[in-house]
């Protein structure tokens, strides 16, 4: 506590929080528990840490969601890299299910950002909210994936761009 209040006196920073602040806190909070006291100190610094890691955190958690979408090419190159690896058996179920799964909400985020309605995203969009999901269930949504992946028409875009983001 005497540190605290030295910086107060010398105007250094602490943390990140201006030292006047932290004094200016410490002489509201210290009348209220004239005890002192570990519990006291332990209830000051908690305050402290927790304002100084708020404040470095600040406007990057103020919005929380979902993780950027990916340009759709990469969504469907991701999905493809899936799929292939769900059906050459390339890891554990567990693995594979989550690889499939998040390719799918990739895919299906995607889909939404860049105004894509085309096939391969309806797959994705009532694929990706199956559960549980089956062995079975991943093989046939990979295979139907590779099918519209490879299409003419599968992962076209409305506006008649490309169909695939894999040469």
């Amino acid at each position: 506590m005497d540190s605290v209040m030295a910086r107060v006196n010398t105007g250094e920073k602490a943390g990140g929080m201006s030292a006047v602040r932290t004094g200016s806190l410490l002489r509201r909070i210290a009348p209220l528990n004239r005890s002192g006291g570990v519990p006291f100190a332990a209830a000051f610094a908690s305050v402290l840490l927790g304002g100084m890691v708020l404040g470095a955190v600040g406007a990057r958690a103020a919005v929380m969601g979902a993780a950027r979408a990916l340009p759709y090419p990469e969504a469907v190159s991701r999905t493809h890299d899936a799929a292939e690896a769900v059906l050459a058996g390339a890891g554990a179920e567990t693995c594979l299910r989550g690889k499939l799964t998040n390719a799918l909400v990739g895919l299906s985020s995607s889909c939404e950002a860049n105004g894509e309605r085309n096939a391969l995203c309806r797959l994705a969009d009532s694929a990706a909210v199956v559960t549980p999901m089956t062995l079975a269930f991943m093989r046939e949504t990979a295979t139907r994936l590779l099918a519209l992946i490879d299409s003419p028409d599968g992962a076209a875009t409305p506006k008649g761009g490309p169909a695939s983001a894999r040469p």
